[in-house]
């Protein structure tokens, strides 16, 4: 059983870790993040000229020379479904994570915009478990990196040299 399980997530991908003791503490700098899955949006990748071959410049102007106007392509509402749909299945792996490794407490780091999209949809089944925050992308970071970040933002205990 894991302490902790701290999911980091982008619009790209999501990374599931656990809070893992050291076997021996006296020997080996602990505890450390073990990374437990991951998951990439396919869609996310695709964005941009792939998704919206039909660029338009975002303005046209009137027969005769009249004023100009705006396109609204409703880009904005596709990338937030996109995000929506990505939270959802970060939300499904979460639940399937944790229900194995039964942790007391999930961190949560995430770019903002996915965070809000995230609380909607996490759900703990009732269990005792205490969801914490950090609206940050360290996506990217390796898992040592991620767990000092997070030791410094105090959601984490910091890992410690052996003695």
């Amino acid at each position: 059983m894991s302490e902790c399980f701290v999911i980091v997530a982008s619009g790209g991908c999501a990374r599931f870790f656990s809070l893992e003791p050291v076997e021996f503490p006296e020997m080996e700098s602990g505890p450390n993040l073990v990374e437990r899955g991951r998951l990439d949006n396919a869609e996310w990748g695709t964005h941009g000229a792939a998704v919206w071959s039909d660029i338009k410049s975002g303005r046209n102007r009137a027969p005769g020379g009249a004023g100009a106007h705006r396109y609204d392509d409703h880009r904005s509402q596709h990338q937030d479904e996109l995000e929506r749909r990505f939270a959802r299945e970060i939300a499904d792996e979460m639940q399937r994570m944790t229900k194995s490794l039964h942790p007391r407490r999930v961190v949560l780091v995430a770019q903002k915009h996915l965070l809000g999209a995230l609380r909607g949809v996490l759900r703990t089944n009732g269990a005792q478990v205490s969801v914490e925050e950090l609206a940050k992308d360290l996506c990217k970071l390796g898992a040592r990196e991620v767990h000092s970040h997070l030791a410094k933002a105090d959601l984490l205990p910091p890992c410690r040299s052996p003695a």
